[in-house]
């Protein structure tokens, strides 16, 4: 049984599941999860595999959901990228973004934070 924060989160995900659709984007994974961390929505933006975040506040309090996206969190989810693509062999450049929702507002940050090195498969 879900308590009420999964709950928020999953309905957060929908809602920017369907959002990313709007704006073009391939689903192919969703809450893809291995030891590492867990990548809420993994999708296909043209040529290139955005492994995106979703934050979802009720307001802007204390940076609100795009101040929630921490440098931990990006950390764990760089690592979890890097068994996804060790795992699939994919070759298209990543990117990660963010969906960030506040009340009704709903913000789209591509390339939210990017890696200081390149993310490959690990061989």
């Amino acid at each position: 049984m879900m308590n009420r924060r999964e709950r928020i989160g999953k309905e957060g995900e929908r809602v920017a599941c369907e959002y990313l659709r709007q704006h073009g984007y391939a689903l192919i994974e969703r809450n893809w999860g291995c030891r590492f961390g867990e990548i809420d929505i993994i999708a296909r933006d043209g040529d290139t595999l955005a492994f995106v975040e979703v934050k979802r506040r009720s307001g802007s309090g204390y940076g609100g959901a795009e101040g929630a996206l921490t440098l931990r969190k990006q950390r764990r989810i760089v690592t979890a990228t890097r068994m996804y693509l060790s795992q699939t062999k994919s070759d298209l450049p990543v990117r990660f973004d963010l969906v960030a929702i506040e009340g009704e507002r709903i913000t789209l940050l591509k390339n939210a934070f990017q890696l200081e090195e390149r993310c490959t498969p690990a061989l």
